[in-house]
């Protein structure tokens, strides 16, 4: 006798956070839990945090990440950079936050940081590595003792507005077989286009080097086509502002046209894209449409700390604006594997073992 196929499994938060996923576009300094800031704080004499308990300082976080302006936005995080200034303190964080992540059913993420922050206090920019690439081993292996399987690769990030981005570039690439997967640039978009920085963006091409590009979050369609032409991105950090290149009709412009043949990766954030002004509401964020019409779209969560977000929150919050089902997320997860930056064996070997077998369960296939 022939056993029938098992029904679908019901789409909730509870079942999304049991599924697989990826995820591309996550800042450390972005992602601590409230009660380690105000652990370390204590500990290293740090007072100007804007309130003293964990609670308090989550919702004072979440508030000021909410004003719809991206400057305001990255504000918060000096509080953030200020308790990441030790060993003990990178280290701690990277391992919470790869913990975080497991728990939360992700299976591979990049996470991206930039070591020119957390000098202040005399690390030089190889210990500041160092010790985050320790947590993330760390953070790999407490995962595994509970049962969850991940995968972490970290990405260096240099500020825009700042002029290390060479060197920052040169030392990812020294830490390329330890880790460091790939390469970034963030930061506010005004004034300060990518490419200021195309001797890095040059050299890391000459070593065969993977990097992403913030653009088309707070700027427009010149800060992508930039990103792209100019300094020659695998990759489009958020890139939501590529939907004012596409008619109302769905007809796409040449730009829109290329990063949709060229399948270029689309790094999109939908809470992060509202709070910062980018999008409207998560019901009208560009990733509908974009879904609609085939373009590499990831979904992500850029600062989970800002955002009180994690992937099952963003993933959730998707599946009920637009009437997703499992094959729209196992969708949305296979692209983002597909455009992370670790070898193509590896993309495979956890798109094959990890997130179909898991998504065919869940769709009762």
């Amino acid at each position: 006798m022939v056993t029938p196929p098992a029904p679908p499994v019901p789409l909730t938060a509870d079942s999304i956070q049991t599924a697989p996923k990826v995820l591309l576009h996550d800042h450390l300094d972005g992602g601590l839990r409230p009660a380690t800031i105000v652990d370390i704080a204590s500990e290293i004499g740090y007072d100007a945090l804007p309130a003293d308990n964990a609670d308090d300082l989550s919702a004072w976080f979440r508030e000021a990440s909410s004003s719809g302006s991206l400057v305001r936005y990255l504000e918060t995080f000096a509080h953030t950079v200020a308790v990441m200034q030790t060993p003990a303190g990178l280290t701690r964080v990277a391992r919470e936050a790869v913990e975080d992540l497991a728990a939360d059913g992700v299976v591979y993420a990049e996470i991206r940081w930039a070591p020119e922050q957390h000098t202040e206090q005399g690390l030089s920019l190889e210990q500041v590595v160092e010790a985050v690439l320790a947590g993330f081993r760390e953070g790999e292996a407490a995962a595994a003792e509970h049962g969850h399987t991940i995968r972490v690769g970290a990405l260096a990030t240099a500020m825009r507005h700042a002029a290390r981005s060479r060197e920052i570039a040169e030392l990812a690439v020294r830490y390329r077989d330890a880790g460091v997967v790939g390469f970034d640039i963030a930061g506010a978009e005004a004034g300060y286009p990518p490419t200021r920085h195309l001797d890095a963006f040059e050299y890391l091409r000459r070593e065969n080097y993977h990097f992403t590009i913030h653009a088309g979050e707070a700027f427009g369609l010149p800060s992508i086509w930039e990103a792209l032409q100019w300094c020659g991105t695998d990759r489009l950090g958020h890139g939501v502002r590529i939907i004012d290149d596409i008619a109302s009709d769905g007809t796409l412009g040449r730009l829109a046209q290329y990063v949709r043949d060229k399948r270029i990766p689309l790094e999109m954030c939908p809470s992060s894209n509202v709070q910062t002004g980018a999008a409207k509401s998560i019901a009208e964020h560009p990733i509908g449409l974009l879904r609609q019409l085939h373009f590499r779209v990831t979904v992500n969560t850029d600062n989970r700390l800002m955002s009180g977000t994690s992937m099952t929150r963003e993933m959730t919050l998707l599946a009920e604006a637009f009437d997703y089902g499992w094959r729209d997320l196992q969708w949305f997860t296979i692209n983002a594997m597909k455009s992370a930056f670790i070898g193509f064996d590896e993309r495979l070997a956890i798109i094959n073992t990890q997130i179909k077998p898991v998504y065919a369960a869940l769709l009762g296939d």
